[in-house]
């Protein structure tokens, strides 16, 4: 009787304690990146969406471009982060040169292959033949130049009895063009804005 009761209590205890552990495993699953859900009030991967929708929507239907005679040529040299937190601007220009890219309404100097480019060239040069070598000094001179900032600011309540504090980040992203042979803005896009609010127990986790 003892050794049997000494068992089932053995079972019950591995089996809680399996449990237990399942609780603590690390869960795996894919998201629908056009459902993704806000986790904070910092700018997130779904802003990084929106903003370069809008962005690239509104810059391809402008009268600016809709003026152009061709397809004018454009090197975008970043949208600067002025923001408290780390936010990857770079992965904003890039949808964005990728989306104008795809509307046919802009042609882009590839900026940032530019040491890649020339040292391919002068490998030509010297090691290709002559029905394959391409021509060197014939690349494309951009007409414009794409550029903007990202400005991020953040509040949370002040000092007073509460079971919860308020945070709020303020973004706004702004982006012009500018003539690089008068170095005159020919166009700037209205400022987009947005804000966003997250209420944070002090007690819990």
């Amino acid at each position: 009787m003892w050794i049997r009761m000494c068992l089932v209590s053995g079972v019950v205890a591995m089996t809680m304690f399996q449990s237990g552990c399942a609780l603590f495993r690390m869960k795996v699953q894919d998201d629908d990146v056009n459902k993704m859900p806000t986790l904070d009030q910092n700018y997130g991967p779904q802003d990084l969406r929106r903003l370069a929708e809008q962005v690239s929507d509104e810059v391809a239907k402008s009268a600016f471009i809709q003026e152009q005679k061709d397809s004018p040529i454009m090197v975008i040299y970043g949208i600067q982060p002025r923001t408290t937190t780390f936010v990857d601007t770079q992965a904003l220009t890039d949808r964005i040169r990728t989306t104008l890219i795809s509307s046919s309404k802009i042609r882009f100097v590839n900026e940032t292959r530019r040491q890649e480019v020339m040292k391919e060239q002068g490998f030509q040069t010297a090691n290709a033949t002559d029905e394959t070598r391409v021509s060197v000094g014939k690349q494309l001179g951009a007409k414009y130049m794409l550029t903007g900032s990202l400005v991020e600011m953040q509040k949370e309540s002040g000092r007073q009895v509460r079971v919860s504090k308020t945070e709020l980040s303020y973004y706004q992203l702004t982006i012009e063009i500018t003539d690089i042979e008068t170095g005159i803005i020919a166009w700037a896009m209205p400022p987009k804005e947005f804000a966003r609010e997250a209420s944070k127990p002090l007690i819990g986790w």
